[in-house]
């Protein structure tokens, strides 16, 4: 799966570690539900620490269709929630 970060640069990430990223987007939705300012932060750090981690970057000149699009890290609470499909940002 391609993943693209706003701001970034897309990652190359295994589908086998898709389960643990939607364990993170799951958290996040929760915290945006509840307004929790400080966890949604932390939980979107994390998020996309797991992305960069778990996954390869593509060179900066490739251009391949993402199939998954998080927020970069400055986005707010209310960047991230225009961004949300019904199964939050990781379609589940």
């Amino acid at each position: 799966m391609i993943v693209r970060i706003m701001g970034e640069g897309q990652v190359k990430l295994d589908d086998s570690h898709f389960a643990e990223l939607n364990k993170l987007d799951d958290e996040l939705l929760a915290e945006m539900e509840g307004g929790d300012e400080s966890g949604f932060r932390l939980t979107l750090g994390a998020l996309l620490d797991a992305v960069r981690r778990l996954g390869s970057p593509l060179p900066d000149d490739a251009l391949e269709p993402s199939e998954l699009i998080l927020p970069s890290p400055e986005a707010t609470l209310e960047e991230v929630r225009a961004m949300l499909t019904d199964d939050g940002l990781i379609p589940g």
